[in-house]
């Protein structure tokens, strides 16, 4: 947005490899993220569900494709609090020796000999897998596999241990994580444009050229007083390249790699390619360009509450 101080500092993003700070509260014991890749976007054709005037009718959507890629548990993390800062701190990680020496670790040091040790250990306040993505399967041009942190949703501390040491060492799916018609949340990190001046990076107007001596510039620096430059003025800088959240995106549809002849053009898609694997069709844009890394988590505003209704298809265009 334009000007607006919410996406601020409008710096370059830091990583490849988005962060998720929060996922939406589910009382089920799941994975709240997964990785995925931006293919491209396809036109649908499906019945309105919705509450709109266009209710029962055949409505056609623009949606991304996103290719997920094989990914494994190679190891589990576990969180205890620290009593300086009354926050969680990680306490140790339980590593897969085969997992992580396939993701370039090559020495593991706590192998899932020592699980049972931890599930017996008092103190423990939290629980996630970390999870490695092998993207040469997909279409992008990555080696190196992408590895990251999942959260498991859920209170029972108890039910989150079980659940990591039965995922530990495994291959995970999408339809493990996410069913089809549900609301999601969307991180990515947008498109980069480099440099670029106040009236693009903002939207400001042009200057009058018999007045003024630069046309293409901010009109003012701001007021006489205080004695300086404020960081609320448009200035030239970074433009795109930034970490972005949207929420509420619908999955239209989870297919496996069995079925992408449904939606795989002759030539593949622009940019990519094929898809050879699973992949989740999301209802509306996705920031970034084809390739870039697009993290799928639980939805924060919780509109699954009233129930997952599967959208009909009648159409997918190829």
């Amino acid at each position: 947005m334009a000007g607006s101080l919410q996406y601020w500092p409008r710096r370059r993003a830091h990583r490849r490899l988005p962060r998720i700070r929060s996922v939406g509260s589910v009382k089920e014991v799941l994975l709240s993220n997964l990785l995925t890749y931006k293919v491209g976007m396809t036109t649908i054709s499906l019945i309105d569900d919705s509450n709109s005037p266009s209710k029962g009718q055949e409505v056609s959507r623009a949606c991304t494709v996103l290719e997920v890629p094989s990914m494994e548990v190679y190891g589990v993390r576990f969180y205890v609090k620290d009593e300086a800062t009354k926050y969680k701190k990680t306490h140790t990680d339980i590593l897969n020796t085969a997992s992580a020496q396939k993701f370039g670790i090559k020495n593991p040091k706590n192998n899932e000999t020592k699980l049972q040790e931890m599930e017996k250990m008092e103190g423990i306040t939290d629980v996630a897998l970390l999870v490695a993505a092998d993207p040469k399967s997909t279409g992008t041009t990555t080696n190196h596999p992408d590895r990251f942190e999942a959260k498991i949703s859920g209170k029972d501390i108890k039910e989150k241990l079980s659940f990591a040491a039965s995922k530990l060492g495994k291959e995970l799916r999408a339809n493990e994580v996410f069913k089809n018609g549900e609301f999601i949340d969307v991180v990515g990190v947008s498109k980069g444009k480099g440099w670029a001046g106040p009236i693009k990076r903002f939207g400001i107007s042009r200057q009058f050229h018999k007045a003024t001596g630069k046309i293409r510039h901010v009109g003012t620096l701001g007021a006489f007083t205080p004695g300086k430059v404020m960081y609320t003025v448009p200035m030239a800088g970074q433009l795109g390249y930034n970490y972005r959240t949207e929420h509420n995106k619908r999955i239209v549809k989870l297919g496996s790699k069995e079925d992408v002849k449904e939606i795989n053009p002759k030539s593949g898609f622009k940019n990519y390619g094929l898809v050879r694997n699973d992949y989740v069709i999301v209802e509306g844009s996705v920031p970034g360009p084809a390739k870039r890394i697009v993290r799928l988590k639980k939805s924060v505003e919780n509109m699954n509450s009233a129930g997952i209704k599967e959208p009909k298809i009648n159409f997918l265009k190829v």
